[in-house]
């Protein structure tokens, strides 16, 4: 029996795909979630959210939001979301050096703690994100694809 998931943003449809497994960020832990599962809604913690299908896996950055789990179908509405292929490593470390200096510099400056720590937080899942896909070279149809590469950022 197929597990349908889809991942959706405010601005887009992001996934949508039959998979084995979805390994998601919930508040209170990761969450392991097979076909048949007994229905849930939760909520989601910024955390990297997992697709498995076969020997592919596919990873995302989650910034947050909603998970309702069916026996078949697993929804996610997510407050940000984005696959690992799309996250700009460069881009990403840059965006936690500025959160990690307005934290230091908070007290001189009067910086809002609560959006530096989630600024921060935010950079961090998009940078574990992207170094793991990197590490595991690309997913299994990039990889059988010809002339298909991960990228370099």
């Amino acid at each position: 029996m197929p597990l349908k998931l889809d991942i959706v943003t405010v601005e887009r449809l992001l996934y949508s795909q039959d998979v084995d497994m979805v390994i998601a960020p919930g508040i209170e832990g990761e969450l392991g979630i097979l076909p048949r599962h007994a229905p849930l809604l939760t909520a989601l913690t910024y955390g990297e959210l997992r697709a498995k299908r076969g020997d592919d896996e596919e990873s995302f950055a989650i910034g947050g939001g909603f998970m309702e789990v069916q026996p078949d179908h697993v929804m996610v509405l997510a407050d940000t979301a984005e696959r690992a292929e799309e996250i700009d490593l460069q881009r990403a470390e840059a965006a936690r050096r500025r959160a990690e200096e307005s934290l230091k510099t908070m007290a001189e400056e009067k910086v809002d703690f609560a959006k530096a720590e989630s600024a921060l937080r935010r950079s961090l899942i998009r940078i574990k994100v992207a170094e793991a896909r990197r590490r595991r070279g690309g997913s299994r149809a990039e990889r059988q694809q010809p002339g298909v590469r991960a990228p370099s950022d």
